[in-house]
């Protein structure tokens, strides 16, 4: 089986398969896991690296107004798409409180709006995606519990799967990284991705052994004697990432190691978005800074479905009796809070209030 990426059209060139993987990996406690524990074998890494990049809807507003305006209208649409920081209430319990996250150490991020903080410090008890990222034993026990989700252990490598073209484009990419093709050869490509994914400033906090948002919170929880509690296991997210098709995960491997540096525009985008509290925008911009295309939008409703909507139940479902507790601070990725599926609506069809806090 062979495949071979085309070149993108869109005039902003960021293709739609990449920005979905972005969205994965800024959202997925397990891939800023797996990126943590790869850069181990990296001492290049933890160079020091300015971060660059700028908001592409700026871009977009600027050059595309007509298509800026559609992903307003459509953002404006979605059900609690305003907001990263939420009360939860029922009648006879302490309130909660419910904070959109994302799996980064940028310290725009890691600085919890002061009312976040506070809630956080006077919780009983604080939920994140998985309770896991505490012990580094503990998730890499779980990386290794099914190594076919992780690894191809039938014999494949990467090189029967992409085409001679593409294989050339990985290895010199994956050497501009200083990471040798040997070593990742028999990974399933989007665990390639996940140590190619984040731009230079990133890789470089994180190799200094800077904490991502959910783990610094979780971390501060533990030593203020708080309990924390996880809604799913690091295995868990492995499986929904591993049932989305493989020739989604090659497109984006090779998509993230074309990008160079419009990789740190994305993410730029992605972290304006978020700290604005404008998570209503993440969907809509990626359609609408990429172009229409069938193959691609039967990905994106894949990648949607699986990634984010599945889990959205799990996380609803499995927090609910937590919540019961009352006093409760809990942070899961910010694109699983908004949309009628999303887990704050689907908190509502529990019998629990939620409003926005400003």
């Amino acid at each position: 089986m062979t495949t071979s990426i085309g070149r993108r059209t869109s005039y902003l060139a960021v293709p739609a398969h990449l920005l979905l993987w972005l969205i994965a990996a800024f959202h997925m406690l397990l891939l800023a896991a797996l990126f943590v524990a790869f850069l181990t074998a990296r001492p290049a890494a933890a160079e020091e690296a300015a971060c660059t990049g700028r908001n592409l809807m700026v871009d977009l507003q600027q050059n595309d107004p007509a298509r800026y305006a559609e992903a307003l209208k459509e953002a404006d649409a979605t059900p609690n798409g305003k907001g990263i920081f939420w009360k939860i209430e029922k009648p006879g319990l302490a309130p909660s409180w419910l904070l959109g996250s994302m799996h980064v150490t940028d310290p725009r991020v890691l600085a919890l709006p002061p009312r976040a903080q506070a809630a956080h410090d006077a919780a009983d008890t604080i939920i994140i995606e998985s309770d896991e990222i505490l012990d580094e034993r503990k998730a890499t026990a779980a990386l290794l519990a099914k190594p076919e989700l992780t690894m191809f252990t039938d014999g494949t490598t990467i090189d029967k799967l992409l085409s001679p073209e593409d294989y050339k484009r990985l290895e010199a990419g994956l050497k501009q990284r200083g990471i040798p093709l040997g070593a990742v050869s028999r990974m399933r490509p989007w665990m390639i991705s996940s140590a190619v994914a984040l731009p230079a400033c990133e890789i470089a906090r994180k190799a200094k052994g800077v904490q991502f948002l959910d783990q610094k919170i979780a971390t501060d929880a533990v030593a203020q004697g708080k309990q924390v509690k996880g809604l799913e296991t690091l295995a868990e997210q492995i499986q929904a990432m591993a049932d989305l098709p493989i020739e989604f995960h090659l497109k984006s491997l090779i998509e993230t190691l074309e990008l160079g540096d419009k990789m740190s525009d994305v993410v730029e985008t992605m972290t304006d978005l978020y700290l604005s509290g404008d998570i209503g925008m993440t969907m809509p911009m990626l359609k609408t800074v990429t172009p229409e295309d069938k193959d691609e939008t039967n990905d994106y409703a894949a990648f949607e479905q699986r990634v984010i909507l599945d889990r959205n139940k799990v996380m609803a479902e499995r927090a609910a009796p937590i919540l019961d507790g009352g006093n409760v601070f809990m942070a899961v990725g910010a694109l699983h809070l908004p949309g009628k599926d999303g887990v704050i609506e689907l908190l509502r069809q529990q019998g629990f209030t939620v409003t926005a806090v400003n």
